[in-house]
């Protein structure tokens, strides 16, 4: 049976507009490809675990984790030795506002001073949004902190998503991925993501080990974090394919003899 002229024409021209946009966007490329996933995969899973906490599913087991990290007979009382805890709390300044400005600020006014102010206000406005994204999901949320176990620190805000895991997760993982770029070498490339990857699940932990966050709430910091990261890849992918932002690893400019601009010609 054969589909009606105006039928097939339809298709025809949204398989076309799907194909433009596929590759208006460089769908076919890994990076841009492998960065929307993320944002998609990672989205999700944030709102399903919001579901889930609204519906009172992960209460069980957040209790189970965060009485498992205390002493039972004392629950003011991490387990661990006293250095632990003190650890835990510089541990957990890596995600506070004051360290993730002072990075920021950092590494803007080093793209800035290496030529690549665009770029550094692409990273400004990563993390600055980021911080807006946060405080608007607390407010939606507005979920108690725990009142299981003592506080082993201050807190001033609601409880979901965590602010420390999402803030570390945005800044740190935005920033390796960038300083990943520049760097030539896959060794120090992958030292680099790692470093990342780790100082933001160290975050995360000490948050819960501290009492002033259920799993569950960092869990959720975690994934809306690296979704927003995630997307600012994607975002600055784009951007540098229209040259809109500076390419964080530029190909050396060269003469018409083939030697780098400001350098001498070989002997």
């Amino acid at each position: 049976m054969r589909l009606p002229d105006y039928a097939r024409t339809g298709g025809d021209a949204l398989w076309r507009g799907s194909s433009a946009v596929w590759l208006r966007l460089h769908l076919n490329e890994v990076g841009p490809l492998v960065s929307l996933l993320a944002v998609s995969t990672l989205g999700y899973a944030f709102f399903a675990l919001a579901y889930e906490v609204g519906e009172g599913s992960t209460a069980a087991l957040d209790r189970k984790i965060l009485l498992s990290l205390r002493n039972p007979a004392d629950l003011a009382d991490p387990i661990g030795p006293a250095w632990l805890e003190e650890a835990m709390r510089d541990v957990t300044g890596w995600g506070s506002v004051v360290t993730i400005v002072f990075l920021t600020a950092a590494a803007v006014i080093y793209l800035a001073l290496s030529g690549r102010r665009r770029i550094g206000v692409f990273v400004l406005a990563a993390v600055g949004g980021g911080e807006v994204v946060s405080t608007v999901l607390k407010l939606f949320y507005h979920r108690p902190r725990p009142d299981l176990v003592p506080h082993g620190m201050e807190t001033f805000t609601a409880s979901f998503p965590s602010g420390h895991a999402m803030m570390s997760a945005i800044a740190y993982l935005t920033l390796a991925t960038l300083l990943a770029r520049v760097e030539r070498r896959v060794p120090v490339k992958a030292l680099l993501l790692t470093l990342g990857i780790a100082m933001t699940v160290c975050v995360g932990v000490s948050r819960v080990y501290l009492g002033v966050h259920w799993p569950s709430d960092v869990v959720a910091g975690w994934c809306v974090g690296a979704a927003w990261a995630a997307l600012c890849w994607f975002v600055a992918l784009q951007l540098q394919r229209r040259g809109e932002v500076e390419d964080p690893d530029p190909t050396p400019a060269t003469t018409g003899n083939g030697t780098v601009k400001g350098t001498a010609p070989p002997a």
